[in-house]
């Protein structure tokens, strides 16, 4: 008897302290002088956060609470070089980093990997221009090397953003241009003109583990499946265009999250992203202007508030934030479960009264 009363205390407990964490998103705020991050990535092995830095050659170490560390701090780096992209190699047990300088500071872009055990620079890969471009470099703006997936090989992918083409540097930092897809510059631009980053192409990427990238493209709203084999890529058909998404990441269930400064979508298929739904989306908090998206611990999703506009303007701050956002539509779905749980748990309780009930009255006619 007393075991079933615990057993169903218990429930009970779970269930409303499921419910009360539910409505409490994770929050981590952190500081940081000038910071401006606009690249995180999760690292699981350490269990924490890694941002770059729009001001500074160093990246660094986030933790759920906050605390913020010095991961990697290279000063052979050219001055005032930006990290933005970033992606743990968890097989080879590295940290990749896009760097970039902005204009009026000469080109560059490259692809640098660290050690992340002796923290130790593994190599710096200086990423190539397209000789073979119809469009000289002068019009279409400088090379932007934006964001970086890896493979199980250790292949790293880098989006160019002013370009439309996508960079390989293989694990031992040889790198060379993969993709040149037409499927890239097929769709018009839909930003406006006075919209900042409006001539911003590709942008996210991530690797799927069945041999493909998925980019998105941030001033035609489009996402591609690319063969990570030979570089050919189409376009994955939504039901609904995405307006200046950013970065991409892929849950293990599938689910794919693509974030905006203004929004975060929730995306999946049933037959590997020839087709995709965006089922959910989540509102942002624009002031924040949101870059990057990064799958946490247990699966959950987290955005990176670096406020990159001001930095990009001369503003100073040192208050930054990575916020947890999550599904509503989800969370529907599993409050669902919940409450069948419990309906079930005190179904179950009261036919075990009802019986116990019957039990006593039959031994009371017995003893009488």
């Amino acid at each position: 008897m007393s075991a079933i009363k615990i057993s169903l205390l218990f429930l009970i407990i779970i269930v409303f302290t499921d419910l009360a964490t539910a409505g409490k998103p994770h929050v981590i705020d952190f500081r940081w002088s000038n910071l401006y991050p606009e690249g995180m990535a999760w690292d699981p092995s350490a269990q924490h956060f890694v941002v770059g830095s729009l001001n500074h050659r160093t990246i660094l170490s986030v933790s759920d609470a906050g605390v913020v560390e010095t991961l990697i701090s290279d000063p052979t780096l050219p001055e005032n070089v930006t990290v933005l992209g970033l992606t743990v190699d968890y097989t080879k047990k590295r940290l990749l980093a896009c760097l970039h300088s902005l204009s009026p500071l000469p080109p560059f872009n490259a692809l640098a990997a660290y050690d992340l055990r002796t923290r130790r620079r593994l190599f710096l890969s200086i990423l190539p221009s397209d000789p073979d471009s119809s469009v000289s470099s002068t019009r279409r703006g400088r090379d932007v090397a934006n964001d970086v997936a890896v493979d199980f090989k250790g292949n790293a992918y880098v989006t160019n953003s002013i370009g439309n083409f996508i960079w390989k540097v293989t694990e031992d930092g040889e790198a060379s241009i993969f993709s040149k897809s037409p499927a890239f510059t097929r769709y018009p631009n839909i930003m406006d003109e006075n919209q900042p980053f409006n001539d911003c192409g590709l942008n996210g990427i991530t690797y799927v583990s069945k041999g493909y990238l998925l980019v998105v493209q941030s001033n035609t709203g489009k996402i591609f499946k690319v063969d990570a084999d030979d570089g050919k890529a189409r376009v994955v058909l939504l039901n609904r265009d995405l307006v200046m998404p950013d970065g991409i990441a892929m849950r293990r269930d599938g689910v794919v999250l693509v974030v905006s400064t203004q929004k975060l979508w929730f995306l999946k298929s049933d037959d590997s992203w020839s087709e995709g739904v965006v089922y959910d989306k989540a509102d942002l908090d624009e002031e924040g202007f949101a870059t990057s998206v990064a799958v946490g611990e247990e699966g959950r999703a987290y955005v990176l508030y670096g406020h990159v506009m001001e930095g990009i303007t001369g503003r100073e701050r040192d208050k930054f934030r990575i916020v947890e956002v999550r599904s509503e539509k989800e969370n529907e779905d599993e409050h669902v479960w919940i409450y069948v749980l419990l309906g079930f748990g005190l179904a179950y309780f009261l036919f075990w009264r009802f019986q116990m009930k019957q039990l006593i009255k039959n031994l009371d006619k017995k003893t009488n």
